[in-house]
């Protein structure tokens, strides 16, 4: 009879796993979005610091002032990849609480909101710097309008 009592015990476990895992995946989504823009971020840098070398001194100016933007922008993005990492660690972390927790007997309700809590806060301070990059990168690009 036992045995039956641990076997709904992680039932239900996985049935409350569920959720976590697609947040799992709106996360990794979330990341791919990110370090496809770090690319081009890192990607642009290098092309300006090769066009830095062979220009003239008003057009480096110029350069040198994006570069210093890109760098913002890359430190922006770099954190908000971190803190988004450190958010899906932390889920996942949760999932292997809520299974221990189950299959051992132990009482892991405070433990596990804890860590959901400090999870949601990685991710919202990640979208925050996520936005704030983006805003960044909206307001330093000029239209050419000829």
């Amino acid at each position: 009879m036992e045995q039956f009592f641990q076997i709904t015990d992680i039932s239900s476990a996985i049935q409350l796993a569920v959720a976590p895992v697609f947040l799992l995946a709106g996360i990794t989504g979330a990341l791919n979005v990110m370090t496809h823009r770090l690319g081009r971020i890192v990607d642009r840098g290098r092309f300006l610091k090769d066009k830095k070398a062979i220009c003239d001194e008003t057009e480096r100016i110029l350069v040198m002032s994006e570069l210093k933007s890109l760098t913002r922008r890359a430190t922006l993005t770099n954190w908000a990849i971190s803190l988004s990492t450190c958010c899906a660690l932390l889920i996942c972390l949760v999932i292997v609480v809520l299974f221990i927790g189950a299959v051992m007997n132990f009482e892991v309700v405070i433990f596990i909101a804890f860590l959901f809590v400090i999870a949601m806060l990685c991710l919202i301070l990640a979208l925050m710097l996520f936005l704030k990059e983006i805003a960044l990168s909206t307001s330093v690009f000029m239209f050419n309008t000829e």
